[in-house]
């Protein structure tokens, strides 16, 4: 057998979904472009290195960003809600997903390190960070809850289409401590020069 075969076997292929698809209206841009892009570089760097073997990032209101290390994925309808964003992403991946937001600078690789580990051992194959017991991301989901997840978050009515995947994970997702790794906070306003 090819090595290239036995490494895919033991070493399950796994695609990183940075969700950036956003005008950033409260913001004042694109987040993909927050720190002169550097949110959205670090956040392809922390899904990567967290084990990642592919990252996507799917853009929307900015389509032409650029960022090193990582796949473009473009949601058309990206201004419905963010719930179409995240199904243009599950739509072009591989294997399982782990979902990262690019409005949540301080989480690094190691949050991406432990959500990985559980959701390898989770027997209902969905994993979600939490901070201080508020849920977040990055989220792991198991290849098997991808088709019926896009098929969901495409059939979000005007509630839902704005909430991503939440309303759409299974009761039986758990959630995972990270709060001693980072604040998971998204930021949704302008900071300071010298901020995140």
């Amino acid at each position: 057998m090819p090595i290239e075969l036995l490494a895919e076997q033991a070493e399950p292929r796994l695609t990183g979904v940075l969700l950036a698809a956003g005008a950033g209206t409260r913001f004042g841009m694109p987040k993909v472009r927050a720190a002169g892009g550097r949110w959205a570089r670090t956040a392809v760097r922390a899904l990567a290195d967290g084990g990642c073997t592919r990252v996507l990032v799917v853009l929307g209101a900015d389509p032409t960003a650029h960022i090193p290390g990582a796949e473009i994925v473009v949601a058309g309808d990206w201004s419905v809600g963010l719930s179409r964003s995240v199904a243009a992403g599950l739509a072009r991946a591989r294997g399982d997903v782990v979902v990262g937001l690019v409005d949540t600078p301080d989480i690094g690789a190691e949050c991406v390190r432990r959500v990985i580990r559980a959701g390898r051992r989770s027997e209902g194959g969905t994993v979600r960070a939490e901070y201080d017991g508020v849920p977040g991301h990055p989220v792991y989901l198991a290849a098997r809850h991808r088709e019926p997840l896009i098929a969901a978050l495409l059939g979000a009515g005007p509630r839902d289409a704005d909430r991503g995947l939440g309303p759409h994970l299974p009761e039986t997702t758990e959630l995972i401590d990270c709060g001693d790794l980072a604040t998971g906070r998204d930021i949704d306003r302008p900071v300071p020069i010298g901020g995140a």
